[in-house]
């Protein structure tokens, strides 16, 4: 691989050709994502927490800025067009374009929303003008192209190099390098200061392994997430990890509650209904859990749909030594409970199992599904050599993970109320079924563009067509069967599980090619819920200004 020290960009001319009318419901597409206040108590944070807590919301900022630019080539060009709209509708493109940070809509498969060009599959991550041939020199491991913290850009004379992130965006990550370790400075907490000063180190050379081991064991009333970590932007093969944010308060109790969950990894491990040689026995189990609010978010994840938990690191190095973190992001899950998904409930599910949607179920499913992302497989071996999924799945490994996460969540809870575990009420399975059911229809709103909203269209058309799911023609509304949806839930992760053990590209292309498809049922009834907001977009009052 060439360590490229300089590298030719692309022009910006495009961006000056083209139609540019907005989509005429610009507003109505602005307001399905709602204004939330996300402002959670710092009283009981010292004056020193509060302080480190503003210098990671600068670093959180940098981060924003950086994933912007991974994710939109010319942005600030693209930007400036806005001026050229109708005075009427400038306003809500400015707004808009700050949800998808970009001209494309994250809802409708990346579609533009505002002129015509084309959204780049590969995102500002490789030169827009990539033939066939390049696309596979690239796709070609032995090339080393193909690395999580390098863009690939070209040099003077055309070849393709790979150009590390260090050095890419050096400008923004020596700044917020330089602001973690002031942070570290004023911290009082010993794990939160290591965790600073080793993710400052890797931002200037590109090694996270370290400072994700770090983060593993980081137990402070502040903390942070950041770093290059999710690959969802890179849709052209799924490499590229781009920068985002988590700033955040911990609820220790309710930690300590969840605390006995991750002793339950190697049983469910063991037990996964697949191949013997397709499980993995190696992963770490520490795995530890935290509930937090979250007191500000920035890059990959405040684009577009926002997160409500998230299960970290995705080195597999880090995951076979010590397992994955389980963050839940709780003021943003109950802003969605509360104002999405039960008005959604009542629209789509049937009347009999409104009374077993319960916040409880939606918290557990939420939790299960992130716990699920560190079960399976994760390094496999294919033709004699080690790899790992997410490199041979491509640009599908997203959408599938997220299915699988979702499935393997149900399972996971109904195999452990079926061994007695005495985790939970004899009433989960209807809690669970309605539950997920009504979560179906919020996240396939997010677009089958999206991997998240793709990935709950699989879950849909596989149910239905396992009979779990049924729809009543006369009142529009969908059921679980309780029975079904138990034994099919199981199919379903050992079917994703196989592909992805397989490491089976065109597998895995079909499956999702079958499943994450709209029907004339599902359009149906999202078209009745058009009053209700799509998702939330976070006011942070203290840090937005």
């Amino acid at each position: 691989m060439s360590d490229a020290r300089t590298f030719v960009e692309g022009g910006c001319d495009w961006v000056g050709r083209g139609p540019l009318a907005a989509v005429p419901d610009l507003q109505a597409r602005v307001d399905a994502f709602v204004p939330t206040t996300l402002d959670p108590s710092l009283a009981h944070l010292d004056a020193g927490e509060q302080a480190v807590l503003a210098k990671l919301v600068e670093v959180a900022r940098i981060m924003d800025g950086l994933f912007t630019q991974q994710a939109t080539p010319c942005h600030d060009a693209l930007s400036a067009r806005i001026a050229d709209l109708p005075e009427g509708s400038r306003e809500a493109a400015r707004r808009y374009l700050g949800i998808h940070r970009g001209p494309w809509d994250r809802r409708f498969e990346m579609a533009p929303w505002f002129g015509a060009w084309e959204h780049p599959a590969g995102a500002n991550f490789y030169p827009l003008d990539l033939n066939a041939d390049e696309k596979a020199f690239i796709g070609d491991p032995a090339n080393g192209l193909n690395g999580e913290f390098t863009v690939v850009r070209r040099d003077a004379g055309g070849k393709l190099v790979a150009v590390p992130y260090s050095q890419y965006y050096g400008a923004g990550l020596k700044q917020a390098a330089a602001l973690m370790r002031e942070a570290a400075a004023l911290t009082k907490n010993a794990s939160l200061k290591a965790f600073l000063e080793s993710r400052a180190d890797a931002f200037l050379s590109d090694d996270y392994y370290a400072s994700d081991m770090l983060w593993m064991d980081l137990d402070s009333a502040v903390e942070i997430t950041v770093g290059p970590y999710e690959t969802y932007e890179d849709g052209l093969f799924g490499y590229k990890a781009a920068f985002e944010a988590f700033v955040t308060v911990t609820d220790p109790v309710e930690s300590e509650r969840l605390a006995k969950f991750k002793h339950e990894l190697p049983w469910l491990e063991a037990n996964l209904p697949i191949a013997e040689a397709d499980k993995n026995p190696n992963r770490g189990a520490e795995c530890p859990i935290r509930v937090v609010d979250e007191a500000y978010s920035a890059g990959d994840t405040r684009a577009g749909v926002q997160t409500i938990a998230f299960n970290l690191p995705n080195d597999e190095r880090v995951r076979e030594a010590k397992g994955s973190k389980k963050v839940m992001l709780r003021n943003v899950m109950n802003a969605k409970f509360e104002q999405i998904l039960v008005p959604i409930a009542k629209e789509v599910v049937a009347d009999d199992q409104l009374g077993d949607l319960t916040a409880e179920s939606f918290f557990l499913h939420t939790l299960w599904h992130e716990m699920s992302h560190g079960l399976g497989p994760g390094k496999i071996t294919k033709d004699g050599r080690e790899t790992e999924v997410r490199l041979e799945l491509k640009d599908t490994f997203s959408t599938l993970e997220e299915a699988k996460a979702d499935a393997m969540g149900e399972w996971d809870i109904f195999v452990l109320a079926r061994a007695g575990k005495g985790y939970f009420p004899e009433a989960i399975f209807r809690q669970q079924s309605a539950t997920y059911l009504a979560g179906i229809f919020r996240s396939v709103r997010f677009g089958i563009g999206e991997a998240h909203g793709k990935a709950n269209a699989i879950q849909y058309n596989y149910l239905v067509e396992k009979g779990a799911i049924s729809h009543d023609a006369a009142t529009g509304r969908f059921r679980m069967d309780v029975p079904v949806f138990e034994k099919a839930i199981a199919d379903l992760v050992r079917d994703i599980c196989t592909i992805q053990a397989r490491g089976d590209y065109e597998a895995s292309k079909a499956f999702i090619a079958k499943y994450g498809v709209t029907t004339p049922e599902l359009d149906a009834a999202l078209a009745r819920l058009g009053h209700i907001p799509v998702d939330i977009a976070p006011v942070f009052p203290r840090w937005d200004h």
